[in-house]
């Protein structure tokens, strides 16, 4: 059942009211409930910006993203209600403790101070954080500041969770922690949109993805449905055949490869 509709976005930067690039070109794709979409893409290929659009933290150019049939623009308030975003670039206040970022987190959405404590509770027990619940953010390690991004993320129980490059960095153990994490967010029902350049954790943690190049969308399938049509073991060989060659005719359709074609 489709949750958000992206409805042929373009997004073009401007200097001094002169275009100057053209991020996206009529984007248009569906996020499903309680499903995991990989975003995939060589750097500068539109992800980051098709994610913040998404986020409703730039607006498209052109184009409309639709939640559940109406544009996210004509009910930009509610609509933040149901979204989390995590970037890769941490924003965090290094002067607040684990338990006052998640705390403030939770009242800037509205929550009683007696809902915000029993959230916040729920999440560092949750993400292992008790031991770490008066540590300044500084403090933390790289694994247990993810987890700690997702976990004030997850604070107001979003509905469509934003995930960019959630385990870049990390350490092998602590990225199969982190993915777990991400896993159970789909078996309670939340959309997850992930954008990573790991392409074995797109694989392993994608119902679908997409891949994205020069702000075009190419190809939009499942992992399995993708590695059948191209003949290759894994979704890394997939991509690279992709990247060699992002405009052989196989790679433009635009639509998802059908199990009868493969």
């Amino acid at each position: 059942m489709t949750f958000l509709s992206v409805q042929n976005v373009s997004k073009t930067y401007f200097h001094k009211k002169k275009p100057v690039k053209q991020a996206l070109h009529q984007i248009s794709l569906d996020l499903n409930r309680a499903e995991i979409f990989g975003l995939l893409g060589v750097n500068g290929a539109g992800k980051t910006t098709l994610s913040s659009i998404i986020a409703s933290l730039h607006p498209p150019t052109k184009g409309d993203v639709l939640w559940e049939g109406v544009s996210i623009y004509k009910q930009l308030i509610p609509y933040r209600k149901i979204i989390g975003l995590c970037p890769q670039h941490p924003n965090l206040d290094r002067t607040l403790s684990v338990e006052e970022t998640l705390l403030f987190s939770g009242r800037c959405y509205g929550f009683s101070k007696e809902e915000t404590r029993k959230r916040v509770d729920e999440l560092l027990d949750r993400f292992g954080l008790v031991p770490y619940a008066k540590s300044l953010t500084p403090q933390l390690s790289g694994g247990y500041r993810q987890r700690f991004l997702i976990a004030r993320t997850l604070v107001h129980r979003p509905k469509l969770v934003i995930l960019d490059e959630p385990t870049v960095g990390l350490d092998p153990h602590v990225r199969r922690q982190i993915w777990e994490l991400i896993s159970q967010l789909k078996k309670e029902g939340t959309t997850v949109l992930l954008t990573t350049h790991y392409l074995d954790e797109a694989e392993t943690l994608s119902d679908r993805v997409c891949l994205i190049h020069d702000g075009t969308i190419r190809l939009i399938d499942s992992p399995e449905n993708l590695k059948k049509h191209h003949q290759k073991n894994n979704l890394e060989e997939v991509f690279l055949k992709f990247v060699e060659d992002p405009n052989a005719e196989i790679f433009k359709s635009g639509t998802e490869c059908k199990n009868n074609d493969v």
